[in-house]
């Protein structure tokens, strides 16, 4: 019985602590007592971030208690008296903490600092680069002008640079105008590809040789009809030469080693190829298929050459050709990430991801891959479920900004924060150290870079 009654005494003691404890917790503010901060957790990280402050007489009203961190302020979410819940602001990067209690008219009443400072990581973050909306997100006009005033972008199918003025990044807007970013002079302007416009559906992308004139593919309806044209530098890119015939043509890539390009058709799932000034280059040559006819295909091939992944955005997988370095030709596409006709979303390895109409990609290196066989890593739009990806090598995806399936307009944190809307085309920038995202619902091109 002796022991039962102390167990009882043991259980009443223990809630009567934490009903005490709720209480201290609970109180307001009390001005005869000092403001004391005596330990804060996490002791590092980056923006959008919780943090909880350790201390005494914080109060019990979040709007009477002010936080900064690296004289940033901070976002209060929560306080109970001796614990408070924040958000660690962007750009706290001296990392000092003070918490200041306010009056009524928002003056300074009382203030504790931390005896050590958080260490601010800087992070990748999503910014709006181009484009402006007005009328609550739903309107935008189409405009050549200033970085500052160029209007929104009605489509953004696919990014290119141009790889002797990396200044000059072109957006294919398919059945929209062709834009041209201009980084030196700041500039938003309509390209005029001067390809005749009679049975044409669009221009899905542009390419460029490794002499640097332009490849421009279109789509358009008629099998006698060029499906691919060069424009040469020396003509400003003017001077049209046709290229192969064919009706359907959305996806065309050219090798960066050896020089010959790859061009897909949507409506027989074939891929062709062809070399660029040689005998056959008007008509190529069929080498591959994919599985599926009706394909709005997309073709990325590896920095190096050694393979090329074909996003088949309405069949909702990726696959792989590799290159054959002897006979200078992709061999049979196989299956890396997806299920055909099987749209959703899902992170994993292989046949168990799911995408949603995933579109662009770009390769980027990973320093964590140093000195292996591939160091690439391949970054690209999951469309409809509105969040760019991530593949490995190794055939893993994950997700790496954005909200699956949340479709809005919100700067931030890569996956706290950021929010997209059919995101579609997107380009990682070396000499800038960013990536580029066509935000296609918002009209606008997002940047992910690091903090400034």
């Amino acid at each position: 019985m002796k022991i039962q009654h102390w167990l009882m005494l043991l259980v009443v003691l223990c809630i009567s602590c934490k009903d005490d404890k709720s209480d201290m917790d609970s109180q307001a503010f009390d001005p005869s007592r000092p403001v004391v901060v005596s330990n804060f957790l996490p002791k590092e990280g980056g923006a959008s971030q919780r943090m909880v402050i350790y201390g005494d007489n914080f109060g019990n009203d979040p709007s009477k208690v002010n936080v900064t961190i690296g004289g940033v302020k901070s976002s209060v979410i929560g306080v109970k008296g001796q614990t408070l819940y924040c958000i660690v602001p962007a750009k706290a990067y001296d990392g000092d903490i003070e918490v200041s209690i306010v009056d009524e008219n928002g003056e300074k009443v009382a203030s504790a600092g931390a005896g050590e400072n958080f260490i601010y990581k800087k992070k990748m973050i999503v910014t709006s680069f181009l484009g402006q909306m007005y009328e609550n997100n739903t309107k935008f006009d189409i405009k050549n002008g200033p970085f500052n005033d160029c209007g929104g972008f009605d489509r953004m199918d696919w990014f290119t640079f141009d790889p002797l003025n990396h200044n000059h990044l072109y957006v294919t807007g398919y059945d929209k105008a062709i834009r041209l970013i201009d980084f030196e002079k700041q500039y938003v302007s309509t390209f005029v590809s001067g390809i005749p416009s009679p049975n044409s559906n669009g221009i899905p992308c542009i390419n460029f040789t490794l002499s640097g004139d332009m490849i421009v593919t279109h789509d358009q309806s008629n099998d006698q009809r060029p499906g691919n044209y060069l424009l040469t530098r020396a003509s400003g890119f003017t001077q049209l030469t046709p290229l192969a015939k064919g009706r359907g043509t959305r996806a065309a890539a050219v090798h960066p080693v050896n020089g010959e390009y790859y061009y897909g058709y949507y409506n027989t799932g074939a891929i062709w190829r062809a070399e660029i000034g040689s005998p056959n280059g008007v008509e190529g040559k069929q080498i591959t298929k994919v599985p599926n006819a009706s394909s709005q295909m997309f073709i990325v091939i590896h920095p190096t050459g050694n393979y090329a992944y074909i996003t088949l955005m309405n069949k909702h997988y990726i696959m792989r050709m590799d290159y054959d370095w002897e006979n200078k030709v992709f061999k049979d596409p196989y299956l890396v990430v997806g299920k055909s006709d099987t749209p959703n979303y899902q992170d994993g390895v292989g046949s168990n991801v799911r995408l949603w109409d995933p579109q662009q990609g770009t390769f980027v290196k990973n320093p964590e891959y140093a000195g292996t066989e591939d160091e690439y890593d391949f970054y690209f739009c999951d469309k409809t479920n509105s969040i760019v990806r991530i593949l490995t090598p190794q055939g893993k995806v994950s997700t790496f900004a954005g909200r699956p399936s949340v479709k809005g307009y919100m700067d931030g944190d890569l996956r706290l924060d950021a929010i997209f809307n059919a995101p579609a085309s997107i380009i990682y920038d070396e000499e800038r150290n960013c990536f580029f995202v066509g935000d296609l619902g918002n009209h606008r091109i997002r940047k992910i870079a690091y903090e400034d």
